[in-house]
């Protein structure tokens, strides 16, 4: 009877919000109420297991990724969810900010921890602390950091999506367009690349690229080292293309700037 009032319970925007937030960090194969982090959404929301996995294949059918790969999740989707999910396309970094807080108070509240995190984020939180640059770019930075790795991980289902390597404690989750130079898109995991650590440091220091088809450019300086073991290893990569993103294709405009702004062999405007 619990299971059955939780089902039938509405849902709220926030509530819709907090879903959607899980939904992002979870590859498509752990949506079920198996799931650990589905089970603890649940009991903050006394919601049946259930009922949230079953939110949450709603989200996947109004994935355009998801649905064109064939593999499909519930119809069931509802007005709310339609707009929360647009809202996130269009304000990643407020979305992400909000639904933080809100997990941190919802979710996290009966945690040993959750104190503590709330006032991390009331010292770190830039709307209330008016000291010194540094201070407010390493707000930036903590929060939703966390969010990103994990969506960016999900999205690549944990592989490198240059090399295949897929081990986590390997992989990092890399802005196409650093954060610093876009507010906007801090978040967004189509700002994002996973990527094994040498390419991540390749990439940052635009020693490589990837053009809008998601074709992965080497520059002359990798391929024509000294080294006969950096010229190997990196021309390997040369041409070839991305690996398949699940959910977010890496936007063309993010890889257009990091193309003609951080590449080392990027021609003269």
């Amino acid at each position: 009877m619990d299971a059955e009032r939780s089902q039938a319970k509405r849902w709220t925007e926030e509530e819709t919000l907090l879903a959607l937030y899980l939904y992002f960090q979870l590859p498509f194969g752990q949506l079920h109420s198996r799931n650990p982090e589905i089970r603890k959404l649940a009991t903050a929301l006394g919601r049946s297991e259930n009922s949230i996995a079953m939110k949450l294949c709603n989200f996947a059918s109004l994935d355009p990724k998801i649905v064109e790969s064939g593999r499909k999740g519930l119809t069931g989707a509802s007005k709310l969810d339609r707009a929360v999910y647009d809202q996130f396309g269009q304000d990643w970094t407020g979305l992400v900010d909000r639904a933080e807080n809100i997990w941190i108070d919802r979710v996290e509240s009966n945690e040993p921890h959750s104190q503590a995190l709330k006032e991390d984020r009331r010292e770190f939180s830039f709307e209330t602390y008016n000291g010194p640059s540094t201070r407010r770019a390493l707000a930036d930075q903590r929060i939703g950091q966390n969010f990103f790795r994990r969506a960016v991980l999900a999205n690549f289902e944990e592989a490198c999506c240059i090399t295949g390597i897929a081990d986590p404690r390997l992989l990092t989750a890399s802005h196409i367009k650093p954060w610093i130079k876009d507010e906007f898109n801090r978040h967004n995991p189509a700002n994002g690349l996973l990527l094994s650590a040498t390419f991540d440091r390749a990439f940052d220091r635009g020693l490589i690229t990837v053009d809008e088809n998601g074709r992965i450019n080497v520059s002359r300086q990798l391929c024509e080292s000294e080294s006969q073991a950096t010229r190997s290893y990196f021309r390997e990569f040369e041409g070839k293309t991305l690996r398949s993103a699940v959910r977010f294709d890496p936007d063309p405009a993010f890889l257009r700037w990091h193309n003609l702004n951080c590449f080392v062999d990027a021609s003269p405007p």
